[in-house]
């Protein structure tokens, strides 16, 4: 499905019922990464996939846009679809608006997946290795994941495809110039939400030290950490983060918006 937030087409997938979740992507992927967890929340929710400006189906943003640019969207989206105090699920980048977002408006749970948020202390260059649509196609060759690969891969390219970030365009790389270089440890004391913090143990994009800095300034948060595995825990364990989340959620179960 298509809505048009601020003159930028934005892509999403809605299924189920209930009380709303919101899948939020990582950087160079889309909304088809979260495919397996959308499909298992729909069972009893009532679950968003959005794919974020310049990602997957979604129009690129008119300008460079930087964290603060990629939240008002959502903010934006949330309202014009009359969405109520949602379930927030940021993977990396999508952490980062998850973060911004909850500080500032309410919600009724977070669960950040090897977010980023605070500030790196490696060189740009090395990011862009992590991010890049090569590295999710090696993590897809896993055992439990080949089969969502080809379907996922598809989309996973968006603008970005297997190219190299310098065949990105301009805008996208301005984008995650601006992006990757925010630090957000302002913004998490304020987060009033309950906030459950998902890591990969070998994680070497967003370390664990760094979900550390976020259990401690976060209010109410705790951390689980996934052994063995790195950035996309979430689907190199993926059986385990669903067992996890489902009981994080299971009071959540059943809620009817009246």
């Amino acid at each position: 499905m298509k809505i048009d937030i601020g003159g930028v087409s934005v892509n999403y997938r809605v299924s189920g019922e209930g009380r709303s979740i919101l899948l939020l992507h990582g950087w160079g992927t889309s909304l088809k990464s979260f495919e397996p967890v959308h499909n298992f929340l729909e069972k009893h929710f009532k679950v968003y996939s959005i794919d974020f400006p310049g990602f997957g189906e979604s129009q690129e943003p008119p300008e460079a846009w930087d964290v603060e640019a990629y939240t008002n969207m959502l903010s934006r989206f949330i309202n014009d679809l009359n969405i109520e105090d949602p379930i927030l699920v940021g993977h990396s980048f999508g952490g980062r608006v998850s973060i911004r977002y909850a500080a500032h408006n309410k919600v009724h749970k977070i669960i950040l997946v090897d977010s980023a948020g605070v500030k790196p202390r490696r060189k740009f260059s090395y990011y862009y290795k992590v991010y890049t649509y090569k590295f999710f196609k090696n993590l897809l060759n896993l055992p439990g994941l080949r089969n969502y690969k080809e379907e996922i891969l598809t989309k996973v390219k968006g603008k970005l495809g297997s190219a190299d970030y310098k065949n990105a365009s301009g805008v996208m790389q301005q984008t995650m110039v601006k992006v990757v270089n925010e630090d957000l440890q302002r913004f998490m004391p304020e987060i009033k939400a309950p906030t459950l913090l998902i890591w990969g143990e070998n994680d070497t994009a967003t370390p664990v030290e760094d979900a550390k800095i976020m259990e401690k300034a976060i209010p109410d948060a705790g951390l689980v950490v996934l052994k063995g595995v790195g950035h996309y825990s979430y689907l190199e364990k993926l059986n385990e983060f669903l067992v996890i989340i489902d009981n994080y959620l299971e009071k959540d179960k059943g809620w009817k918006n009246a």
